[in-house]
């Protein structure tokens, strides 16, 4: 799947290529490439996670054989519908702020009966090879609040310390690099190889990243989720691998979906 996909982008590449020509002088890489992103957006195969993701919804699993459907995401046990762009949230039966993945796994573990460490057993996929139930379930739920205006809860005290750390973490410098998120996300213009890096500081250049995600990557013919892009993030910065799940995630996590309040989710997207 992974090949046929990476081959399929390619072709597509080709295409917008020979159907638009050249880049007339003035028009930016940027605007090639959104063009040949929107070609593949009709074929998004997100919608292959999205479908399996629904299923184990439904699915009665773990040792206590229950389904997702008494899991509550903030809107009620079952309740999907909109629950994305209202997370991370605080939930009281846990007593901690959560993002999408980490509720997830509490409700395996709390509701289905699983351990933690069966919970948490492939949170990153890879291929054939190693399939995550997470990336699938997180899709799915997403793909559920398409078109529903983000409104994290920043308001209540819980998210509100998670949202203020998070805002620190993500101007702190340090690492081998003296990196910070800003370093990368801060400035108009700036880019890596031939993606441009969104300045997380604006309103609209967080609010275009954050309702993007999760996200299939085309490079990788692998859906992402959010916890894997912070993830990757850490990497890049030469920082500590960031723990799944952790509150140093959850509340980066809540500074970036809480400043992309007010926009229309539009995810699971397609990414390079």
């Amino acid at each position: 799947m992974r090949k046929t996909m990476q081959s399929v982008a390619a072709a597509g590449a080709v295409a917008i290529v020979a159907a638009t020509g050249a880049p007339a002088l003035g028009q930016s890489t940027s605007d090639e490439i959104a063009k040949y992103r929107e070609a593949l957006q009709d074929g998004n195969p997100a919608e292959l996670w999205e479908a399996r993701g629904e299923a184990m919804w439904k699915t009665p699993r773990g040792p206590a054989k229950v389904s997702f459907e008494r899991c509550d995401l903030g809107l009620g046990p079952g309740v999907v519908k909109g629950a994305y762009a209202q997370l991370p949230r605080y939930f009281p039966d846990a007593k901690r702020v959560m993002d999408l993945e980490t509720r997830l796994v509490w409700c395996m573990v709390n509701q289905q009966g699983m351990t933690e460490a069966a919970a948490r057993k492939t949170v990153f996929g890879n291929g054939s090879e190693k399939r995550s139930d997470l990336e699938a379930l997180a899709a799915y739920v997403a793909s559920q609040s398409q078109g529903v205006a983000m409104n994290v809860p920043i308001d209540e005290p819980h998210v509100h310390d998670m949202y203020r750390l998070g805002e620190k973490m993500f101007y702190y410098r340090g690492g081998t690099h003296d990196f910070a998120c800003a370093t990368c996300h801060g400035d108009d213009g700036r880019r890596i190889r031939l993606q441009d890096l969104p300045n997380l500081t604006k309103t609209e250049g967080a609010q275009k990243a954050y309702t993007t995600w999760p996200a299939y990557r085309v490079s990788q013919g692998e859906l992402r989720t959010f916890q894997w892009r912070l993830n990757d993030c850490f990497r890049q910065q030469r920082f500590p691998e960031l723990e799944y799940g952790s509150d140093a995630s959850i509340a980066l996590t809540a500074y970036l979906a809480g400043r992309a309040n007010g926009a229309a989710y539009d995810g699971p997207a397609i990414k390079r």
